[in-house]
């Protein structure tokens, strides 16, 4: 993929620079065995380019469509073979209204803006969506204080429609849920997350932006107040103990949104005090399918009270009508930052974790059926705060933090990152832009 590259941002670029291929070693301050670039006479292609977004998740292709629409020349990299492969295909595609988090947060004011954003994007480009709503339920009155804070921080963050129910009054709209009191959030809904990706790829590439894929950000170092990038073929540094650096890039402006990765990425970028490259902490989570079944057991999204790590295991119906239970919470260890770095994370879904998941659906649900749950999948939380831990907002820093130029450090973007997506890619582009 590397030498198409090559090729076809020369045409794309005012520039026109001879990509050479000539590849030598240099060590990464990281200690993985890296190779990139040498200050020798030979070294390999350079090319001078306006924006690099790293990594192509629904948050890296908001990012790219909102930058190339106000007129940057955007280049989008990813080390799968497509968009969207990894976190963003692995969640539960839940539009939230901005009511779990503390007032003043990022994670607050993304999500009620991003929200807005997003009903608006879906329905002028027409994405599958639907606004079903969603009940947040007590099924003991030890909850209920817990309930009431969740409705006072909605209040505060300025979520339109909530309203507390008393758990005959719920049951009223959901004949099969059990609880005792439950809060009504109407602006909450379902999307489908590949339709509104596919459309920002389309948007993306309608305003001239680039993707390669199968690309991987070796490592980077600031010289001369530039952010310099190597990169290579994926599928070839995969193939060797050591990766060769195919091509170096000058960016004016880098967005580091590679997710589950960020953090690792970040500590290869030489110049970038690690003091400001937050601990990572992961947190899987598997999602178990309702059969057995000729319709839905509920129209709206049941949530129960959240828990450490994750908001419980909940129920989500798709927009084609499939029944889908969870994520739980289970920390893994992540043994090396190579691991992340290139995703090396273990995505099979234990049958054994029903076991879990019974009692506590069970709670909200009592007439689930024995084996009537089937292995879904998984998804990896990028998370900023570990066990026993107080949850962690967004982190997005720039030169104003770390001092590199041109350099944007996305962490920890996590639910509600799609729903967040459109309105970070709004600020990045209101704040760093020049």
């Amino acid at each position: 993929m590397l030498p198409c590259l090559g090729r076809k941002w020369m045409r794309l670029s005012t520039r026109n620079l001879k990509p050479t291929w000539n590849l030598i070693n240099v060590v990464d301050a990281s200690k993985t065995i890296v190779r990139g670039i040498s200050g020798g006479a030979e070294t390999i292609a350079k090319e001078r380019v306006d924006t690099v977004v790293i990594g192509a998740g629904v948050v890296g292709l908001a990012v790219a469509r909102e930058l190339s629409l106000r007129g940057r020349e955007v280049l989008i990299l990813d080390a799968a073979s497509s968009f969207g492969t990894v976190t963003s295909s692995r969640n539960s595609e839940v539009v939230h209204a901005g009511i779990y988090y503390p007032p003043n947060s990022l994670k607050a004011k993304f999500c009620v803006r991003g929200r807005e954003l997003l009903y608006k994007y879906c329905s002028e480009y027409e994405i599958p969506h639907k606004k079903i709503g969603k009940l947040i339920v007590a099924t003991g009155s030890s909850e209920i204080p817990k309930l009431d804070l969740l409705m006072h921080l909605g209040t505060q963050n300025r979520v339109s429609g909530l309203r507390m129910l008393e758990g005959f009054e719920a049951m009223r709209m959901e004949p099969q849920l059990r609880c005792v009191k439950a809060l009504l959030s109407p602006e909450s809904g379902i999307l489908d997350t590949h339709s509104f990706m596919l459309s920002l790829v389309g948007e993306a590439q309608n305003n001239h932006a680039t993707f390669s894929y199968n690309t991987v950000v070796l490592n980077g170092r600031v010289e001369e107040k530039k952010m310099h990038l190597y990169v290579a073929d994926t599928r070839f540094s995969e193939s060797r103990c050591e990766a060769e650096a195919q091509l170096e890039l000058i960016p004016n402006l880098v967005v580091n949104s590679a997710g589950l990765g960020a953090q690792a990425l970040a500590k290869r970028l030489h110049g970038l005090d690690h003091r400001f490259v937050p601990s990572s902490h992961y947190a899987r989570g598997c999602y178990f399918t309702l059969s057995g079944i000729k319709a839905p057991p509920f129209n709206k999204l049941v949530y129960p009270i959240p828990e450490e790590g994750g908001l419980g295991v909940h129920v989500t119906v798709d927009l084609n009508g499939l029944v889908k239970f969870g994520p739980d919470v289970e920390w893994i260890e992540c043994t090396d930052d190579t691991s992340s770095f290139l995703n090396k994370f273990d995505y099979r879904v234990n049958p054994q974790r029903s076991e879990k998941f019974y009692p506590e659906i069970r709670k909200y649900y009592p007439d689930l059926k024995d084996g009537s749950l089937e292995p879904g999948y998984s998804g990896i939380r990028p998370k900023l705060s570990g066990p026993k831990q107080s949850p962690a907002d967004f982190v997005i820093q720039g030169e104003e933090t770390h001092g590199v130029p041109g350099l944007v450090n996305l962490f920890g973007i996590e639910s509600p990152g799609l729903t967040s997506s459109l309105a970070i890619a709004e600020h990045i582009a209101n704040k760093f832009l020049r």
